[in-house]
């Protein structure tokens, strides 16, 4: 069901540290006109742990109303209350997004007992498609193939994004996996190998300002054409490494701010960038930018 390119998309936010709404629909709408097969909105990269669950509810419909089935919408809707991961999930679901991405409940650091009980649980309350979202870095926990097994019988639960860093633990996966349950990359310089084993596509931080060249990636990918997929990855990798020199979304959104995309505000914790660290940044990006015109 969930293959190809999503983007995961960043909130951006006004001086005031209020929802920049006019900026989201422009970003969005450059990533439809790129031709992604979706986007994922409230995610890590939208800044989802600092929104209210007002702002939650609001931006996911507005996302929703805005796309308007020009492309998928995911919601991410993970938390680690249960209950409150429900409500999320219900709210999107009457939102009319096309799937939910629920993260690893994270630093109750629950066991594999838990995440099953934790996963069934959102999937029983819902009618719509779940992602999985396995990211140990960010939570603590580790979604282990056993568990994901046993929760890919579940109707609702119907793909998975892999962010384990463990790429014989996603190849592991993918063999495993049951016929039609996608396995997507939650790591841009990750996706050619993903998919080169059997993956089918990615959740992409890059493609916030990269969507045209993150499309022709994935595009390479799944048409099999290697040797095109292994330059335009050589020619990115630097970005790759660049977009996560500090958390994510701050490199990302530094970018975007750049080019007036958005304003450079970010939520506490989250702040603007080290000087080192951003200067770090600009020159990757201008000699990258620079190779490319050249």
């Amino acid at each position: 069901m969930f293959k190809g390119l999503y983007t995961a998309i960043i909130t951006p936010f006004l001086s005031d540290g209020t929802l920049d709404k006019v900026s989201l629909c422009k970003l969005i709408n450059t990533q439809i006109e790129s031709k992604v097969d979706g986007i994922v909105v409230m995610g890590t990269t939208g800044e989802s742990p600092t929104i209210s669950t007002k702002e939650h509810d609001e931006i996911i419909s507005l996302c929703v109303q805005y796309i308007d089935g020009r492309c998928k919408v995911i919601a991410g809707t993970g938390s680690n209350s249960t209950r409150e991961a429900i409500h999320h999930s219900q709210h999107a679901e009457k939102a009319g997004v096309d799937g939910l991405l629920i993260v690893n409940p994270y630093y109750n650091k629950p066991t594999q007992k838990g995440l099953y009980e934790h996963f069934k649980s959102i999937a029983d309350a819902v009618n719509t498609p779940i992602i999985l979202y396995n990211i140990e870095g960010r939570t603590g926990v580790n979604l282990e193939t056993s568990t994901l097994l046993r929760l890919a019988k579940h109707p609702m639960i119907v793909s998975v994004k892999e962010a384990s860093g463990n790429i014989n633990q996603i190849k592991e996966v993918i063999e495993s996996v049951p016929e039609g349950f996608t396995v997507l990359s939650g790591d841009d310089g990750l996706t050619m190998e993903l998919m080169k084993n059997g993956g089918h596509g990615l959740i992409s931080v890059l493609a916030n300002i990269l969507p045209k060249e993150m499309f022709n990636l994935v595009n390479s990918c799944k048409r099999n054409s290697w040797d095109e997929a292994s330059m335009l990855s050589n020619n990115l990798k630097d970005l790759f490494y660049a977009c996560f020199i500090e958390t994510n979304p701050q490199p990302i959104k530094t970018l975007l701010a750049h080019h007036g995309k958005c304003e450079e505000v970010f939520r506490l914790p989250l702040t603007t960038m080290e000087p080192n660290n951003k200067e770090k940044l600009l020159f990757v990006w201008n000699n990258w930018n620079h190779k490319s015109i050249n």
